[in-house]
């Protein structure tokens, strides 16, 4: 079975890799710019790694086009990847809107298009997109971070309804506040404050998100699609 896992040279994409390679995927390891940590992560768990600037959908292509080359085939996307940016909604550069939205939406979007035709073929196969606590609720300083998760959010359940009378699941997991670098920009006295806000009363892990995307990538979830499943610790219920 072979996964790409985009967004993988560490945190939930990192731990995710390492939690599929564990129950027998094949991952490929997708990077932009931490290639470095992306082959520690592949030499880890014996997978490859496939380097890809997702705002650019001409390199999604490429990157694709050679997993089935070297593969065959892609039984599981997972669409980690993504960008924050933190900021007044008045004050972030158009630039830098775009570029988050061609990251966060355009590149989940248009990865799945390009696996997509691999599973019809194949009349199997699983999607899981990484969307956030805050593609539900908003986030203020983060909006345009929350109106981009809130669209993978959308485009998993309409995707769903599209593939799932060809036997291809699409799900969503959406992480509350866990101990990544983006996370980390907060500083820790806002991160504790996060943790006080969590029914559980503490950050989440890489690992536990990575166990639910597990889970769903299994059997076990074999008619689980078009649902998000919170892995937030009861930040938001």
């Amino acid at each position: 079975m072979i996964a790409l896992v985009t967004g993988a040279s560490r945190g939930i994409g990192a731990a995710a890799a390492r939690r599929l390679a564990a129950d027998g995927y094949t991952v490929i390891v997708h990077c932009n710019t931490n290639l470095n940590q992306a082959q520690a992560v592949a030499d880890e768990i014996g997978g490859t790694v496939m380097q890809a600037d997702l705002a650019d959908f001409s390199q999604i292509d490429r990157m694709t086009d050679e997993i089935i080359r070297q593969f065959g085939r892609i039984d599981l996307l997972v669409n980690n990847a993504g960008i924050a940016l933190n900021g007044l909604f008045q004050d972030i550069s158009d630039a830098d809107a775009m570029r988050l939205f061609l990251v966060d939406v355009g590149g989940t979007m248009h990865t799945a298009k390009r696996v997509l035709p691999h599973m019809l073929r194949a009349h199997q196969g699983c999607i899981i997109n990484v969307a956030s606590v805050w593609g539900e609720t908003g986030a203020a300083c983060e909006v345009h971070y929350s109106a981009a998760k809130a669209a993978v959010i959308g485009f998993t359940k309409a995707l769903a309804k599209e593939a799932g009378p060809s036997g291809i699941r699409v799900n969503c997991v959406s992480p509350g506040v866990i101990d990544t670098d983006m996370n980390r920009m907060h500083g820790a006295e806002t991160m504790q404050a996060l943790a006080e806000e969590t029914a559980l009363c503490r950050i989440g892990t890489p690992e536990e998100v990575a166990a639910a995307i597990a889970f769903l990538a299994s059997e076990q979830a074999g008619f689980i699609t078009g649902q998000v499943i919170p892995v937030n610790g009861g930040f938001l219920i």
